[in-house]
């Protein structure tokens, strides 16, 4: 792995709406959580945390963002706790130096912001981990890319509800985009930093 230069992780979802037992609960992200709280805990400072924010109610959302609600609808904000949006403790506990983008898509690149604060900072790495690898991850990697940024991947703090969907994921992200993107393991990447 050559030089970074100047790197941030960024951090996807890692929320109790997913950790805890809710309708979108994802069993991987316990397993993951520690390799998370290591990467974050030694460079609190470079992290970034992003956060999923469901609407409201379902008819706020554009499009068929509100089919999905309809759906969904008992993880609107109406219905959910409000604690539930938060990150589990031992990450929030990293706020700041840490820092937190709030997103009501699957990709924290929308709005605009994220890239502009980065791109202001001169931010030229993004090291990811996060939840779920084959949604809110994979567009932030899609996006990080069609922004330029060089991207690494931590496979093994990455997590997902589902492993084939997961594993074909990351399958496609190291075939598909070799040029702009690095696969690597935790250990491995906080060795060469």
């Amino acid at each position: 792995m050559h030089s970074l230069g100047e790197w941030r992780h960024l951090c996807v979802d890692m929320q109790c709406l997913f950790f805890e037992a809710t309708p979108w609960h994802v069993e991987w992200m316990k397993r993951v959580l520690p390799l998370v709280e290591e990467v974050a805990g030694h460079h609190a400072e470079r992290t970034v945390f992003t956060r999923f924010i469901p609407p409201e109610n379902a008819a706020d959302m554009p499009g068929t963002w509100q089919h999905y609600y309809e759906k969904w609808w008992m993880m609107t904000r109406k219905q959910l706790p409000s604690g539930l949006i938060e990150l589990v403790p031992s990450l929030a506990r990293l706020v700041p130096p840490a820092r937190v983008f709030d997103k009501p898509t699957y990709s924290p690149w929308i709005c605009g912001r994220l890239h502009a604060t980065l791109a202001e900072e001169g931010v030229s790495t993004l090291v990811i981990s996060g939840g779920e690898t084959d949604v809110c991850v994979l567009a932030a990697v899609l996006g990080a890319i069609d922004l330029g940024y060089r991207v690494i991947l931590l496979t093994d703090a990455v997590c997902s509800g589902a492993d084939e969907s997961h594993e074909a994921s990351l399958e496609l992200l190291g075939e598909r985009f070799s040029v702009q993107l690095e696969l690597t393991e935790t250990d491995r990447f906080l060795q060469c930093i």
